[in-house]
């Protein structure tokens, strides 16, 4: 199942911060769209849409099985009705990262950075969904969708800076913070 976002004129989420943190950013846009479809989704009107994301959400990967269920047992579902807020941010890693072999990866994303270990705490405050990319040809390897409570903001504010500090985001050479309000 193919995930797009579609940056423009309409959509579900009102965009309230569309910032680059690393490398290029997006076309300003007021509002974001999201459908899910069998295949990647093509805008009804492009000129109504300034950018376009497409991702599949996979299997889990880079974790170990007691993680795994730590996460299963913790983790909040999306379209909660109390996460109002939310947080779309595409990442793009560099050649150095997919040049080094799976365990090296898995070493410095757990063992070094404990992206898994230092994000529980946030859950089930924060709903999340990584969307996969890196071989669907896109711009970014990764899409990672966030959901909150408006209440639950510094709390967010806090996760990002703490994997922003991590190893391996030194290995981010593409990043875009596009965060967003559920329009009522």
């Amino acid at each position: 199942m193919f995930t797009t976002f579609r940056g423009g004129q309409s959509g579900a989420w009102r965009v309230t911060l569309n910032s680059p943190v690393k490398g290029e950013g997006f076309a300003s846009v007021p509002a974001l769209a999201i459908t899910q479809s069998a295949s990647i989704a093509l805008p009804i009107l492009p000129s109504a849409t300034a950018w376009r994301l497409v991702g599949v959400a996979g299997h889990v990967r880079y974790v170990e099985k007691t993680e795994k269920e730590q996460l299963a047992e913790k983790q909040a579902a999306l379209g909660r009705k109390e996460a109002t807020c939310a947080a779309l941010i595409p990442i793009r890693k560099s050649a150095a990262w997919w040049e080094l072999a799976q365990d090296e990866r898995r070493e410095i994303f757990e063992a070094k950075s404990q992206h898994i270990a230092s994000s529980l705490k946030y859950l089930p405050q924060i709903a999340r969904q990584l969307f996969h990319c890196r071989d669907l040809g896109e711009p970014f390897d990764f899409l990672t969708w966030f959901e909150y409570a408006p209440e639950h903001a510094a709390e967010f504010e806090e996760l990002v800076a703490m994997l922003r500090a991590t190893e391996e985001w030194k290995f981010v050479e593409r990043e875009v913070d596009v965060r967003l309000q559920l329009m009522e």
